[in-house]
């Protein structure tokens, strides 16, 4: 009994079409509804990272076998077979920024009749410093104080996200994430507080793990007005 019914339902599973491939009875095809494979990439691409695809990979794959042939390190080996590429991948994925323009992240504004101080704190980022090509990582910290108009607050994220993505130096990076606050919001004032790790000082050189670099940068309101300035300040440096 139990054997019949295995054949039976194995009959039933064999004899479902698959609409992806089959074709009608009038020789047509059939759309197919089937939802997209674990397997297939678009399925998984975000509409709004940015992509970097004038990057010459085999450009930077042949100049890493020059570094690690010139550190006396034999890129041949089967350690190192893969590294070339896997380097090239990365420096594509990690410079995405010089190819993109952030502001577009603040191009779709609401209308709110909301006059006060709003912030978006603890916004991770990773990014690599111009200097020595090593990375940089750790917080930003955005407020603003909108004019009528606010901005989905994902979007502050983006474009912290997406300025990190080029060689950088933090000071730029600070400034740069505040002037597209202020012009393209018109906020009556802005601040923008980035707080990280240098690998470039705690790795090499000095090497001192631990140390942290602060870097703030004020707009409107929040450079002119002591007390305003205090305030944002003081919510950014809340503890929860």
């Amino acid at each position: 009994m139990i054997a019949d019914e295995r054949k039976s339902k194995k009959h039933l599973v064999s004899s479902v079409p698959n609409t992806s491939t089959q074709s009608s009875t009038n020789g047509q095809d059939r759309p197919s509804h089937s939802r997209p494979s674990a397997t297939d990439n678009s399925f998984f691409v975000d509409p709004n990272e940015a992509r970097n695809d004038e990057v010459d990979l085999p450009r930077i794959e042949a100049a890493v076998r020059s570094i690690l042939e010139a550190v006396g390190e034999d890129p041949d080996r089967e350690g190192l077979l893969e590294t070339p590429a896997r380097v090239a991948r990365m420096y594509a994925e990690m410079f995405a920024g010089l190819k993109s323009d952030p502001a577009r992240h603040l191009a779709k504004v609401f209308t709110e009749d909301y006059d006060e101080i709003v912030l978006v704190r603890d916004i991770s980022f990773c990014s690599m410093c111009e200097h020595h090509l090593l990375p940089f990582s750790g917080k930003a910290h955005i407020a603003y104080l909108p004019s009528g108009k606010v901005v989905g607050l994902s979007k502050l994220a983006r474009v912290v996200e997406e300025v990190a993505r080029r060689p950088q130096v933090q000071e730029r990076l600070t400034h740069t994430v505040a002037d597209l606050v202020e012009n393209r919001l018109s906020a009556r004032g802005v601040a923008v507080v980035v707080e990280s790790t240098h690998s470039c000082m705690t790795m090499r050189g000095v090497r001192k793990p631990g140390s942290l670099c602060l870097t703030s940068a004020m707009r409107g309101i929040f450079r002119d007005d002591p007390k305003s300035r205090s305030e944002v300040l003081g919510l950014i440096n809340r503890q929860s």
